[in-house]
């Protein structure tokens, strides 16, 4: 590890402890924690490691890695980090290293907190915590290293001085560390927030279900076995038996898993918090991460340029044009828009979000209506009322007469469905969309936490480990209460449904590993794990071969379900064996 990391990560502890001593001293051959001999300092590390969080999930960069390159996404009109998306070719540059620079940061102020924390004098059960956020956090980065690289340098010691060589670890190794330090962490952490580990951080629950995650991963690489279904499944089921005693449930409604006011509520498991104080949220107005500012503009990247849409479309050599007056202005409630992401609607129309019939979660997952909000803007067909008529109708379906018409009625807006849809315009998600932003400031970004794991994946964790067991029974079981949920509509009667719920259903005969991982695209489309999902389950390189055709699939080889090792690591590996980078590239 560098110099310059381990000390950065130090400094971030000496500002969040508030100690201001330390700061004089020079030391010349390493760091020295003395910081750690205290309860705050100790705090302090812990509070620097959750800040790292927000340096990853929300980012433009990682983004791109949670999600570029699977079935789910292509690349935006203004999409970044494009070598994600299309393997064309996959680099080993720095931008490939942000988790793992963060990662080994953190682990190492974690290592030096377990190990400077058994000397420092405090309460028992303050211990027990302190030791537990630890183990957690470790197990966490670890998790997302090995999926991302395979074997990886596993460090469980403090690093106090610089050193110019390392070695990667079997993936065995890695994974009983994990396995380990969650079991620990699972008995250790308390069962609902509590302390100064307040909103949504890592507790007993949160443990358990990446302990669960932990064995379903492993049981699918060469260091497994079957028992690790088995495990994962036990370790779930129990956790959704239990679910009332820590506080959690899922909604009726899943649209309501993505209201503001539920961001902490009884379906969100763990978040990485941000906040409008830059005291603490890193928040400038209109910021977009410049600097090295960790801002959530996860809302964002999924956003056409709609502002810019002339209300008088038409279809040019097979594609879209617009001209004439331009209906909507950006404001807070259609958000800000970055055009990196888009659906890859084969995939998402033709297969995963194909029912909408039982399904609610399409139209609670993506914006297809954009209401006028500029006043006296007039298309060939008439003045669009503001409140009132649609400027923009991105629908999942053909439409006759489009862009202009439906069915011959008059429309004053313009009409975009999937044959017109490209790089430009395509389906909005709208569950991330903050309307807390103040109205003058319609680019600030989000402070909104962003929710890196929800009850609902405990379920359909639960239902793939059946699965890997043989169980179908209780995987369809598992399953189809996530389905049941998704078949509920508000302005339904009970009895409606019910019948809908019923109807949503599958049969064990119907559970294949295909058949979760799109149930699993219709929960949680870009939320984040796709790419971790198609890794864990090593279908990367079949999915998006199958779905994926022409943007990735012809350039993505067996090598890539790993990631290339950031050439800055192996360049800083200069005693000892050379640091070997992974195969392919």
């Amino acid at each position: 590890m560098k110099l310059q990391i381990l000390f950065s990560g130090f400094m971030l502890m000496v500002g969040l402890s508030g100690c201001h001593k330390l700061l004089e001293e020079n030391p010349k051959s390493g760091v020295y924690p003395t910081i750690f001999n205290t309860p705050s300092g100790l705090l302090g590390g812990i509070s620097g490691c959750y800040n790292d969080i927000r340096s990853l999930w929300g980012t433009e960069g990682w983004e791109a890695q949670l999600l570029a390159g699977t079935d789910e996404v292509l690349e935006g009109a203004s999409a970044s980090g494009t070598d994600f998306y299309t393997y064309n070719p996959l680099l080993s540059t720095d931008e490939n290293g942000g988790l793992w620079n963060i990662a080994y940061q953190d682990i190492n102020t974690i290592n030096g907190i377990i190990q400077y924390a058994k000397n420092v004098t405090m309460d028992t059960g303050t211990r027990k915590l302190y030791d537990g956020q630890c183990k957690f956090l470790r197990a966490f980065y670890y998790l997302h290293l090995v999926q991302n690289w395979g074997a990886v340098p596993l460090h469980i010691t403090y690093i106090s001085s610089p050193t110019l060589s390392d070695s990667r670890q079997p993936i065995d190794s890695v994974y009983a560390q994990i396995i380990q330090d969650l079991t620990d962490a699972s008995t250790e952490l308390s069962p609902t927030p509590s302390g100064s580990f307040l909103g949504k951080p890592a507790t007993q629950p949160v443990a358990l279900y990446l302990l669960g995650k932990a064995y379903l991963s492993r049981g699918y690489t060469s260091a497994g076995s079957p028992s690790d279904f088995s495990t994962a499944a036990t370790i779930l089921t129990n956790l959704i038996n239990n679910a009332s005693t820590y506080g959690l449930g899922l909604w009726q409604d899943y649209g309501d898993a993505f209201k503001p006011a539920n961001d902490y509520g009884k379906e969100t498991l763990f978040v990485s918090d941000h906040d409008n104080d830059p005291k603490y949220g890193q928040y400038t107005v209109g910021g977009s991460a410049s600097g090295g500012v960790a801002q959530n503009l996860e809302p964002w990247f999924f956003i056409f340029n709609y502002p810019t849409l002339g209300g008088n479309a038409a279809i040019v050599s097979g594609a879209l044009k617009t001209a004439g007056p331009t209906m909507m202005t950006r404001d807070i409630y259609n958000g800000r828009p970055y055009i990196r992401t888009r659906p890859n609607n084969p995939y998402i129309l033709g297969q995963a979000f194909a029912d909408t019939t039982y399904d609610t979660r399409f139209y609670k997952t993506f914006q297809t209506v954009w209401i006028s909000n500029t006043a006296n803007v007039t298309t060939s067909r008439g003045t669009l009322q503001v409140g009132v008529d649609t400027a923009i109708w991105v629908p999942p379906y053909e439409v006759t007469g489009a862009p202009q018409a439906d069915s011959g009625r008059p429309f004053k807006g313009i009409i975009i469905p999937p044959s017109l849809q490209n790089k430009n315009y395509f389906f909005v998600v709208k569950k991330f969309m903050d309307p807390s932003r103040p109205a003058a400031d319609f680019n600030d970004p989000s402070t909104r936490p962003f929710v890196l794991y929800r009850f609902s994946d405990v379920y359909l964790l639960a239902a793939e480990a059946y699965f890997k067991s043989g169980d179908n029974v209780n995987a369809a079981k598992y399953i189809n209460v996530i389905r049941e949920r998704a078949a509920y509509r508000s302005w339904l009667s009970a009895t409606q449904n019910a019948a809908n719920a019923t109807a949503a259903d599958i049969l064990p005969g119907q559970v294949t590993l295909d058949f979760i991982l799109d149930e699993r695209t219709r929960e949680f489309y870009a939320e984040g794990l796709r790419w971790f999902d198609l890794a864990r389950t090593q279908s990367l390189l079949e999915r998006v071969k199958m779905w994926n055709p022409v943007e990735a699939g012809s350039f993505i080889q067996p090598f890539h379900q790993l990631r290339p090792i950031p050439q800055t690591e192996i360049d800083a590996i200069t005693q000892g064996p050379a640091f070997p980078q992974n195969p392919g590239y």
